[in-house]
């Protein structure tokens, strides 16, 4: 009889054992049903003020809106449209060109979307920057995607870079996908400069090891440029000296100082370039 109410207790606890599990896994589903609802919702609500927020706007400025609907991508389209909503400035904002200034192209990751408010900046008044519609990454995005980037307008100057997204890009293809995209980019009639790779630190996470890869993709890079006589906007020798104060442990981004000296120092080679194209066609 003892045996028999042992058994019998000790089927009921592991009934409610099972039972208090089944409920909890329950909660849990219905739980992240409703976050997941609570999100679409949101995202929608986000969605919505946006076009109403684009419907306000001039034609021309729609257009330039609709092209970043069309690249910025799942990760960045939500972010640029919520710091829209928001009243932000942001590095893809429309740019309305004063017409007697000279037009310049940013094209680049998410380095170069981090120094791009700094480099309009610092050229206000000088130069009309744009920034290409989307996170450019790698250069076999830009071999599908450079047309897009260029549009339909004439550019002065264009400063490019590619590399943090080639870390495992064979070197032998990185070069020679950049010697089409440069090819591409001279036949606009543009002053191209090119930017080195910023460096990335010893304890990169999930890279740690990867600095030296960037050094190799840089030397790849420089021997494009000299061969073409295209200058070279030496970012990774001129963050280098100052990385533990300009750029985020281990990261390859940059705190907002790092940002603003990077932009100055892309600002300066953007100008001293407009100077020298300036001097040239008063020749010609």
């Amino acid at each position: 009889m003892s045996d028999n109410r042992c058994s019998t207790a000790f089927f009921l606890l592991v009934l409610c054992v099972l039972v208090s599990g089944n409920v909890s896994r329950a909660d849990s589903a219905q739980n992240a049903s409703s976050t997941d609802k609570k999100k679409a919702a949101e995202d929608a609500a986000v969605v919505e003020k946006f076009a109403a927020w684009k419907a306000t706007l001039s034609s021309e400025q729609q257009a330039w809106e609709t092209v970043l609907e069309e690249n910025l991508g799942s990760f960045y389209l939500p972010i640029y449209q919520r710091e829209k909503i928001a009243g932000k400035v942001t590095a893809w904002d429309y740019v309305k060109d004063v017409p007697v200034l000279p037009r310049v192209l940013l094209i680049g990751d998410s380095v170069s979307r981090g120094y791009t408010l700094a480099v309009r900046k610092e050229l206000e008044g000088i130069a009309n920057v744009h920034r290409a519609p989307e996170n450019c990454g790698p250069t076999s995005n830009a071999l599908k995607k450079l047309d897009v980037w260029l549009g339909d307008g004439h550019w002065d100057v264009i400063h490019v870079n590619f590399g943090l997204h080639e870390i495992k890009t064979p070197l032998a293809d990185y070069t020679l996908r950049l010697e089409e995209i440069m090819t591409r980019l001279q036949a606009t009639g543009a002053t191209l400069i090119w930017a080195s790779t910023t460096p990335v630190p010893e304890d990169w996470s999930n890279h740690v090891g990867q600095a030296e890869v960037i050094v190799r993709l840089n030397k790849a890079a420089a021997g494009v440029m000299q061969q073409r006589q295209i200058p070279i906007d030496d970012l990774y020798e001129f963050a280098l000296p100052r990385l533990k104060e300009i750029q985020n442990p281990q990261d390859i981004h940059f705190k907002a100082p790092g940002y603003e000296l990077l932009g100055r120092q892309v600002a300066a080679s953007i100008a001293a370039q407009l100077s020298t194209r300036k001097t040239k066609e008063r020749i010609q």
